[in-house]
């Protein structure tokens, strides 16, 4: 594991979590060597501060990288490089073509690469997923995918509030990821942005509107100044209107699905582990699930669903949501 900071204690404890699978983890590395150090004695990994001598010294499967997006590239380039698998956690990279290049690297030398996607792996988007395969709905052609919250993500990422790129590409790529899970690519997308926190340097919330290649129309929604009370964070809100019936998705992972004139209401909701906690588990939970998505991936040699090659068609969006909105049009987005 590359990176020990904030969020990839989650990472940490899910490795840890899948153990009986076979996962081992034998090593953490992290430029903070009192962050590298608590990781390490904390999972009984060997600890490094230094990239290249972990690298050099350690038998590596699969390496987890859960850096801040500027390490990535390089980062990649040693796993590619030593021809070791890695998953990279989103966003990519802070651009497209930094992205591109990742994947054409890996691609090139012919070494497994994923995006640590974690969205679509939550149990709720899953369920909801195997209701549209299922054809209750029939098929999708109208989605609100809306993750709008005021919660305090500054204090655990102080970070972000310096991004001049912020909220579509935080939390904006998770949504976008799951319209096109959902409802398959996208032919063009228009996306308003605005900066509603004052003293932070990006966009803080995102309105965005995408008509899928299937005919289908949904409104993507990203924000970090939402005024609502309760506040569902870290959830993400869905409505799904197909040609038959319907799907919602609503707080505490509460499933709602109308077909034929009759609603049927369920919760779907991620139980507490040793390791999580209130709220935190709905996203805890889908790094788990993600991982185990992984390893079961890596081992059969097979891409993951969000393969570094797959995770471009939500990068781009990103890139084309924030051309929408500086020239004021819809823009295509770049497919791979």
């Amino acid at each position: 594991m590359i990176g020990c900071g904030f969020y990839a204690q989650n990472h940490l404890h899910a490795w840890t979590e899948l153990r009986p699978l076979g996962t081992e983890l034998v090593a953490v590395c992290d430029l903070d060597p009192e962050k590298a150090k608590a990781a390490g004695d904390k999972f009984g990994a060997t600890w490094y501060t230094d990239v290249d001598q972990m690298l050099d010294s350690t038998t590596i499967d699969l390496l987890d990288i859960a850096t801040q997006m500027g390490s990535h590239q390089a980062l990649a380039a040693k796993a590619t490089e030593r021809k070791i698998a890695s998953i990279l956690q989103k966003p990519l990279a802070p651009t497209l073509g930094e992205s591109m290049a990742i994947v054409d690297l890996a691609q090139k030398q012919k070494v497994w690469l994923a995006v640590h996607e974690n969205f679509r792996f939550g149990t709720g988007m899953r369920r909801v997923k195997e209701t549209i395969g299922s054809g209750v709905i029939g098929a999708p052609n109208w989605a609100r995918i809306s993750f709008r919250t005021g919660y305090d993500v500054y204090a655990g990422q102080p970070y972000l509030a310096r991004e001049k790129r912020f909220a579509i590409l935080d939390s904006g790529i998770h949504v976008l990821d799951l319209a096109r899970f959902f409802l398959g690519e996208v032919d063009r997308i228009s996306c308003e942005t605005q900066q509603r926190k004052v003293g932070i340097d990006g966009e803080d919330t995102a309105t965005m509107l995408l008509r899928h290649t299937s005919g289908a129309v949904s409104v993507v929604e990203s924000t970090y100044q939402a005024k609502r009370e309760p506040d569902v964070f870290p959830e993400t809100m869905l409505e799904i209107e197909g040609a038959t019936g319907s799907i919602m998705l609503s707080q505490n992972q509460t499933m709602s699905v109308t077909s034929g004139g009759v609603t049927e209401t369920h919760s779907v909701g991620t139980p507490l582990l040793s390791w999580t906690s209130h709220p935190w588990h709905v996203s805890q939970e889908a790094v788990l699930q993600a991982n185990a998505h992984f390893l079961e991936a890596f081992r059969n040699g097979r891409d993951a669903d969000t393969s570094g090659a797959d995770n471009l068609n939500t990068f781009a969006l990103v890139e084309a949501a924030y051309e929408a909105a500086e020239t004021n049009r819809s823009v295509r987005p770049e497919h791979t």
